[in-house]
């Protein structure tokens, strides 16, 4: 493809993204700035149809991109613009996320990234720190006790133990302390390697209590990662897909399974920097009128998860790389601090 014929694709998909209309060669003549003729633009035109990167609407003379179209511009053709929404996005987010534990920020921005691109904000949260930091036992009946642990991230978990063996309260503070006073800091895995070697010198019924207390954190330890969507209702407003049910159905089931936009997310995850899903390129995105973009989020200097923006295929992309680039590097630094 010779320089005239990406002047004009760029310029055509970026008239359609602007105005989502059908470009035609005189808005294509006018807009391109070459001093070239209808006949030589629609030439050009076909050329670039064949080519699979365009498309004619069978209601209209104009053009419209395909998605590999949309590719071969956001990879090679993409226009940085002054980055005018950085000092939005970087105050909003540090304002937001001031003071807020790791939970609330993450919901918060899965809201902001929606907020600020009208579109559907999605973010994998951190794994869990898998570390135990404090405990508490509360007896509720002659076989059930209320147990309460507190995580290195500050995450509290609360879960009722039943057992055949009747505890008292005395034995629970026991245990408790016991528990505190030896294992905080500890990973749970660390936990459970420890309790076995010291299980023989404890009394049989709180050693019992004790490794039901760590089975219990380590089952939430090893939760799956949890995918925070924020501004689902954003895409009923957005005419290419308000118009096309099937694609919306698809796109709300994809949110309520969140299998596959977690598989998304951790492609996302292991590559660096911004990434860009345009739909309908394999079967992770599910509709051709869709577009992921993704970034991965570092805490401490190591990724732990990936956030991004779910739209329609006609979306600003040099706008949604900027919002999606800054707010996870905010996220990181938020988190990095707590």
């Amino acid at each position: 493809m010779d320089e005239r014929a990406r002047v004009l694709l760029k310029t055509l998909i970026e008239r359609y993204i602007a105005d989502g209309l059908p470009v035609g060669s005189r808005t294509l003549s006018r807009a391109s700035g070459l001093e070239l003729s209808a006949a030589t633009i629609r030439n050009v035109m076909a050329d670039l149809e064949d080519l699979g990167l365009i498309a004619s609407p069978h209601t209209s003379a104009g053009r419209i991109p395909t998605p590999r179209g949309y590719r071969l511009f956001v990879d090679t053709m993409l226009t940085a613009h002054p980055d005018q929404d950085a000092g939005e996005v970087t105050q909003s987010l540090r304002n937001r996320l001031a003071s807020m534990e790791p939970q609330a920020v993450i919901q918060q921005a899965a809201q902001l990234l929606s907020n600020l691109s009208q579109f559907v904000g999605v973010i994998i949260a951190p794994r869990r720190n898998a570390a135990f930091r404090h405990i508490e036992f509360l007896r509720l009946s002659e076989q059930r006790t209320l147990v309460i642990l507190v995580d290195a991230a500050g995450d509290v978990q609360n879960r009722i133990i039943v057992s055949n063996q009747t505890y008292t309260q005395s034995q629970l503070i026991e245990a408790a302390n016991y528990l505190n006073a030896n294992y905080s800091g500890l990973s749970f895995e660390q936990m459970t390697l420890q309790l076995r070697g010291e299980v023989e010198h404890l009394r049989g019924e709180i050693a019992e209590l004790m490794q039901a207390a760590v089975s219990m954190g380590s089952s939430a330890a090893e939760q799956p990662d949890q995918v925070v969507i924020s501004g689902q209702q954003q895409l009923l407003k957005v005419d290419d897909l308000s118009q096309n049910l099937s694609d919306l159905r698809q796109l709300f089931d994809l949110f309520e399974q969140k299998s596959h936009l977690l598989k998304l997310l951790d492609v996302s995850e292991r590559a660096e920097g911004v990434r860009i899903y345009i739909g309908g390129e394999n079967d992770i995105v599910p509709s051709e009128q869709v577009s992921v973009i993704t970034a991965p989020y570092e805490v401490d200097g190591v990724i732990v998860g990936t956030l991004g923006v779910i739209g329609p295929t006609r979306m600003h992309y040099d706008r949604m790389i900027r919002i999606v680039d800054i707010t996870a590097k905010l996220v990181g630094s938020t988190l990095s601090q707590r």
